[in-house]
Parts: structure tokens; sequence; C-alpha cells
């Protein structure tokens, strides 16, 4: 495409619209980015960008500029904006960075090792780039974890390979991507008010196999993912690859006696299985007993892809030895009166809130948040036994309440109505006197955060530094 003169409308500022709006203007096209919010910060990102002869208009995302011949979205932008409604109206075609860095890789870029899902896939891309920089190949993580897709395939740096983190809402307004191999680790209600529906979810989802070339990862526990991969038109050739916590069946990875093992990618995988590494060769999931289940599915995961690249056995094993999870995701934050204290302020739904209750057990949970139209009939009852007891903190805590009332009438509840600064310490001192030695505290709140919070990391921040204050009066 010349993008000499093009007239491009960048929709929202942040991580993606930044440098949709720095690498456009850069090809020389006339960009204007138009942001809902007005304030301090918004202010300053727009100062440089308006040095670089970029157009901003803050405090109104709705109206369509003059002229526009493209929009790039920020992918959280929603499909029923008025800003998307006045571009079909006008025949402008509606982009996101995602797919403007597809459309923008040069000749021989890297090829895409892409996955999604509904928890788990900040974890799996981690764990796959380790991997294969254990392989000796030139990669990075990037996409849905803060590093631009943008700025990988633009920049300087040249890459083997690219482990890739995909939203839905990043895979909603991404049609043309077609990755080497992809996989979705699960499939469970999450963002339902952004999609409309769980079909809409799942779709959205799915795209991310469209014309995979290899393979085609799914998770054989959650038979929506294999149903999206039949649904997929992909690349002649192209292969379904199972990932499963048991003994694999033949084009499956799997478990057998505490041993990664695969089935898929070896010469004769009717007969014969290829050890990868031992199950405590994945990161110690912070006090857990072994790796967590979902750990173990993600290590799989990462195990597939990074083999449909021709990644030898040893790599993997390698990779997984040197790979640490990143802050929030069931982090052991201390334990005081042998009581453990366990941070995953990274689980925003229901679903990774149950992978995480999986793996304690007794539990003091402390829960709640925004819960952005989620209900928990189904988590409580999963966790009823495992319960000690339960704090809830957050705006739509009740619709927990509710449930435990139902399902787990017996375990003592702990209702907070307060959303201030000292709320995150009342939660962790209720939980404490609730708890008995040998039991974890544990913050998964199967909500989003932003009600109290700025996001889950500063959650996470404030549930530890409650526990360190409580661990040092116990010192």
């Amino acid at each position: 495409m010349n993008w000499q003169g093009k007239r491009v409308t960048v929709a929202g500022l942040g991580i993606s619209g930044i440098p949709a709006a720095r690498v456009l203007r850069e090809l020389g096209a006339e960009v204007t980015v138009v942001n809902d919010g007005d304030d301090e910060r918004t202010r300053a990102q727009a100062a440089g960008l308006e040095k670089l002869g970029v157009t901003v208009r803050l405090g109104d995302g709705a109206t369509l500029p003059e002229s526009t011949e493209l929009i790039v979205t920020a992918p959280g932008w929603r499909p029923d904006k008025p800003l998307f409604a006045a571009a079909a109206a006008a025949g402008v075609e509606i982009w996101g960075d995602v797919e403007l860095a597809w459309r923008l890789r040069g000749t021989g870029a890297a090829p895409w090792l892409a996955v999604t899902g509904t928890n788990g896939k900040t974890t799996t891309v981690r764990m796959l780039a380790a991997i294969l920089e254990a392989a000796g190949l030139r990669t990075a993580a990037v996409g849905n974890i803060g590093v631009s897709l943008l700025d990988a395939v633009t920049g300087d740096e040249t890459y083997d390979v690219l482990a890739v983190e995909l939203s839905s809402y990043q895979l909603h307004w991404a049609p043309s991507p077609r990755a080497h191999s992809a996989a979705v680790l699960n499939l469970a209600p999450d963002h339902l008010d952004w999609h409309g529906s769980m079909a809409a979810y799942a779709a959205d989802k799915g795209r991310i196999y469209e014309g995979n070339t290899v393979a085609c990862v799914y998770n054989a526990a959650d038979p929506a993912t294999e149903d999206l991969v039949r649904a997929a038109d992909v690349e002649e050739g192209c292969r379904a690859i199972g990932f499963t916590l048991g003994t694999p069946g033949p084009s499956q990875l799997g478990v057998v006696d505490g041993i990664l093992v695969d089935r898929a990618f070896v010469d004769n995988r009717r007969e014969q299985a290829q050890e990868l590494a031992l199950v405590s060769d994945i990161a110690a999931d912070s006090g857990a007993s072994g790796a967590a289940p979902h750990n173990i599915a993600n290590a799989l995961a990462a195990a597939a892809l990074a083999r449909a690249f021709g990644v030898e056995p040893v790599a993997v094993r390698d990779g997984l030895r040197a790979f640490r999870p990143d802050p929030h995701r069931i982090e052991h934050v201390a334990d005081i009166g042998g009581v453990g204290y366990v941070d995953d302020s990274k689980a925003t739904n229901t679903h990774a809130a149950e992978a995480s209750l999986a793996a304690y057990e007794p539990i003091v949970w402390i829960a709640g948040g925004l819960a952005k139209g989620a209900a928990f009939d189904e988590l409580v009852e999963s966790s009823a036994k495992r319960l000690r007891g339960v704090v809830l903190i957050g705006a739509d805590r009740a619709l927990i309440r509710e449930a435990l009332a139902r399902h787990a009438p017996e375990v003592p509840v702990v209702d907070l109505d307060r959303t201030d600064s000292g709320a995150m310490s009342a939660a962790v001192r209720e939980a404490a006197r609730l708890a008995q030695p040998g039991d974890t505290v544990l913050m998964a709140p199967a909500c989003a955060s932003m009600d109290m919070f700025a996001n889950y990391n500063k959650r996470g921040e404030a549930f530890a530094d409650a526990v360190h204050a409580l661990a040092a009066e116990h010192a």
C-alpha cells in the first residue's frame, strides 16, 4: 500500500495507538488520532505525537474526521462505538493494530507462533519464547503483553520467529494474519459485554487458526477449542495437535508418570513418544504442591508450538527450566503462622479463578471486583469443598455472596463494604482471622480490578503490601 498522503484515523491513545500513529506518520500518512479521554496523561501523549505532525483530537472519539480513508483502532474499542458506525456508513475500512502490523511485515518476515484463549495466554507465550531462545532462535514475546507487534515488525531488530499473544479484541479487528501455527488454550465466558455473545467471542478467538500452515493446537479437555480447529480454513497439510494432562494419544502431547511427552512430532506417533521435560522442570508455582495443572497445560501448549516449528526436545526442557512466571500469577508472597499467602490478581474471570483454586486446599478465598457480566454458581459449586472461608471485596461482591449462599452455605463469609485504600489490608486481616495453620489465603478475585484499582497489577501490589505488613507484625 502507498501510504503517502493517505488519511488515516487512529482510534485511541495508549500502548497500541501511539505506535500506530507514529509508524503511519513515518510512512507518510496524514494521521489524526481521536480519543475519548482528555486528561493530563493523554494531553502529554498528544503533545509528543503533535511534534511528529500528527493531529490529535481529545475528548471526542465518536465523530469520524473528514476525508478519513482508513481507521486503525486500539483493540479495546467496542464494535458498537459511534465512530465505527460512521465509518461503516462512509465505507471506511477498520483495522486493528495487529492487522496493521501484519500488513507492514517486510519480505522474509519472521513467522508467527500465535496464542489465544480465555486464560493462560501470557504465561504460555513467555514459556514459548523461553523455549525458542533455548533453541538458539532470535525471538520476542509480543502482542497483547505490552510489547507492540508494530514495533517488532517495523523495528531494526531481526527475528527468526515471533511468539505472539492475541486477545479476542485484537483478533476481532484482524482478519488477515496467517500464523505458522497457533493455539487456543481454553474457552470460557469472558468479555461478553464487549462481544455480545459467547458465540461471537468464540468466533473471534477461532480466527487465530485461519490460514495456519503447520499446526492448530487445541486443548483436548476443552472440546470447544477442537471445534474451532474443525471450523478453520487452514493450509493443506496443517495438522490438529491436542494437548492433555493425561496420557496422550497419537498427534497429542501429554503427561506420563510426571514426564511431558510428545506423540505428535515423532516418526511413528502411533507407537512412539518423545520425552520433552519433567513436570518438575516447570517453574515452581508459588507454594502449590507441584506445578498447578493449568501451568502444566500451558507448558504443553508452548511445547507443541515449539515442536511444530522444529525445536528439539532438549530446548523444550531447557526453556521450561529457565522460565519464570510474571508477577501476580499464583505468586507466593509469604508464610505467616503456618498460613501461605498467594497473589493471583491476574485471575480476572471465573475460569482463571477456578484453575487457581484447584491448586490449593484448604483455602481462605479473597474475591470480588467487577464481574463483567459473569455468573459465579459453577465456580463456587466446584470449589466449595476447598473453602475454609471467603472474604469479599469490590463492586459486584454480592453476586459471589449469593452464589456462596446457594452452593456453600456453611462457609463463613466476610463481606467488606468499602473501596478505600485500606480495603485490601482489611481483607487480608479478615482472611488471616479465618485461616488455620496449613491453609492458603488465596487472592484470586474472579473479577476485574477497575472498581478499586487501576489494574490487576496494582491490586496484586496492594495485596502483597498488606501481607508484608502483617508479616512484620508477627516477626
